[in-house]
């Protein structure tokens, strides 16, 4: 479950919880209340929780389907917990058959930071004969973790022309981020504006992985989810400690601020002016789609965008993809008639609506809204994600240089 989406969770006791993880699912009201109990434990910091979940990794089954989710999602909470005590119980997940459980395992070991010793690095490269996914999430965990080796170099290095985009774009960042193989990342450059959008999404997360900043300018046009943009965008700068330089400074402004006319939008993404299929495609699954429709009501008529926008706000606005587009929208086009609704997006604090938040920030900016700098001044030290704190700093700042002289805050 993605981490904002807790708050589905945060209502299950921690006895709960406890209870529910090891019961027999069909003495259980809801079965799926097991696996979300396994994932409330994730966000707790206690010995007794994390024991209960080291345990389910052994006592949970993978021939009864609640169990196997719920195991499933025990090995992902362990990941949430980044203790290393767990690490001896997902190395054991790791030789079970259940290849969702092994991808787990293997993301949890990512992000606890684990050491394999030989025997186990020589058991990780014989997982790469695995599922696509599972051999994709090797890779990521080579990569990730920086470990080099002849055996795997040699490995993973024969799987750059794998047939699948998934093996191929890992292992090539593989090679460009720990044998200073760049140029294996060019054809991936392509796979930002393919029409599938899976290949787009791979293809970011790749080139993120691959810490390549010559490629920082290209991942800041694809028409891909402007937070999984800049997730790859802070691994490279934040791994080549460039995030200040002023031309990555620039990059990552024009990110954040996700202005669909600066994207690389294929003719088959973009619609017309009808009302309608600009509503249709904003709803599309394919956020390719749904920046053609938003590059749509960046061209259309201020007055008919600004009907379109009245629309869906009094209809989708608690549809968190709508949300962010209006949202963005208003601040892009300075429809000072619509401030309210900036200000309402600056203030949502559900975490699914954080993407809003930040295009909330610069519409202030762009419709120097005073009022609203106490909570960017706030939100500029205490917002736990990097791009909404960012943002709220650059915000603050330029709204106190319009600031007359002896005003505070």
């Amino acid at each position: 479950m993605a981490e904002r989406f807790d708050v589905l969770v945060q209502g299950i006791s921690k006895s709960d919880a406890l209870h529910l993880l090891f019961a027999k699912t069909d003495s259980v009201e809801r079965p799926s209340d097991r696996y979300f109990a396994a994932t409330r434990l994730g966000l707790c910091d206690c010995d007794e929780t994390l024991d209960a979940l080291i345990r389910a990794t052994t006592d949970l089954k993978i021939d009864e389907l609640f169990d196997r989710i719920t195991r499933r999602k025990a090995v992902e909470a362990l990941g949430r917990r980044k203790d290393a005590k767990a690490i001896p119980a997902l190395v054991e997940v790791l030789r079970c058959t259940d290849t969702e459980a092994v991808i787990n395992s293997l993301s949890a070991l990512i992000r606890i930071g684990w050491s394999p010793n030989k025997e186990e690095g020589s058991h990780l490269l014989n997982l790469l004969d695995g599922e696509v996914t599972q051999a994709r999430a090797v890779i990521q965990l080579f990569t990730r973790l920086r470990i080099q080796s002849a055996q795997a170099k040699n490995r993973i290095g024969g799987l750059c022309d794998h047939e699948s985009l998934l093996v191929s774009g890992a292992s090539r960042a593989y090679m460009a981020l720990l044998y200073g193989e760049v140029d294996l990342m060019k054809p991936l450059v392509a796979c930002l504006t393919d029409l599938v959008a899976g290949k787009r999404r791979s293809a970011v997360i790749d080139i993120g992985d691959s810490g390549d900043e010559s490629l920082l300018h290209v991942l800041v046009r694809a028409p891909v989810s402007m937070s999984l943009r800049a997730k790859s965008f802070l691994q490279i700068v934040d791994g080549n400690q460039s995030l200040s330089k002023p031309e990555n400074q620039a990059l990552f402004e024009q990110l954040l601020r996700d202005d669909p006319l600066l994207l690389d939008i294929r003719p088959e993404w973009e619609c017309g002016s009808d009302p309608d299929e600009i509503e249709r495609n904003l709803s599309h699954r394919d956020e390719a789609r749904q920046y053609g429709a938003a590059a749509s009501l960046m061209r259309i008529d201020r007055s008919e965008c600004l009907a379109v926008i009245e629309s869906m706000q009094e209809r989708l606005w608690s549809d968190y993809v709508t949300h962010y587009y209006l949202s963005c929208l208003v601040g892009l086009r300075k429809f000072s008639e619509k401030s309210d609704l900036v200000r309402s997006a600056l203030a949502e604090t559900t975490p699914q609506y954080t993407k809003s938040r930040i295009a909330a920030a610069w519409g202030c900016v762009e419709l120097q809204l005073d009022d609203q700098m106490d909570l960017l001044y706030e939100l500029s030290s205490s917002a736990p994600w990097v791009p909404l704190r960012w943002t709220c700093q650059q915000a603050f700042a330029r709204l106190t240089e319009k600031q007359p002289l002896g005003r505070t805050f």
